[in-house]
């Protein structure tokens, strides 16, 4: 399968490209937005496309061209107003449902935030980013895409575990970056992902039994 990793210069796409372009059933395309972003995946012998969550629905549907399954781990930042929250995490993520739909591809694997689907259980501190992923999640969910969404809680950098408890409903927790990045992986295959949403946050199962159990 080849995998168009959409917000691969991010901590948790770094992961994911790493994990892609070293395995032996996937090859790994990584979508980013810098001339030297390009250069650097260049460098590592991953291949790398340039294109906008700005741009049009047609860029990113040229730039996921010949791929069969799209990553959205793309995100604003925590350093930029609420208009990058908008433009990238929103309407970004909408336009990448829309690019997939429009480039014949089926299956899509969105990052999203614990509990985005429930309004009542939103961090009040980042409620515009938690509006952003919801509306964003049901536009995947309302395609006629084969889809999985992630639902990881705080995010850290501590290095992963491999082991997580997920389901679709779960209260606060944590989870490392990397952790997520083995999940996404996993996802894209497990065939008791597809068409499935579900938190998750570390814990004490594998990760390939914690997602056989969804």
């Amino acid at each position: 399968m080849k995998v168009l990793v959409v917000g691969a210069n991010g901590q948790i796409g770094r992961h994911l490209v790493n994990l892609l372009q070293d395995s032996e059933e996937h090859t790994v395309r990584a979508m980013i937005r810098k001339e030297e972003q390009q250069d650097y995946f260049k460098s590592l012998g991953i291949e790398a496309v340039l294109a906008s969550l700005e741009g049009t629905v047609e860029e990113i549907a040229e730039a996921a061209k010949g791929c069969d399954a799209i990553v959205f781990t793309a995100g604003s930042g925590g350093h930029t107003g609420l208009d990058k929250t908008l433009l990238i995490d929103l309407d970004g993520a909408v336009k990448t449902v829309e690019a997939a739909e429009m480039a014949g591809i089926k299956r899509f694997v969105m990052v999203s935030a614990l509990q985005a689907h429930r309004r009542e259980n939103w961090n009040e501190k980042i409620r515009p980013y938690y509006v952003a992923k919801h509306y964003a999640d049901r536009a995947l969910l309302q395609s006629g895409l084969t889809y999985t969404i992630v639902r990881p809680g705080g995010l850290i950098n501590e290095p992963g575990t491999g082991k997580i408890t997920a389901a679709e409903n779960l209260e606060r927790g944590t989870i490392p970056r990397e952790d997520v990045a083995r999940i996404v992986y996993k996802s894209l295959t497990e065939e008791r992902t597809f068409n499935t949403s579900f938190d998750v946050i570390s814990g004490e199962s594998p990760i390939a039994d914690a997602l056989k159990t969804l």
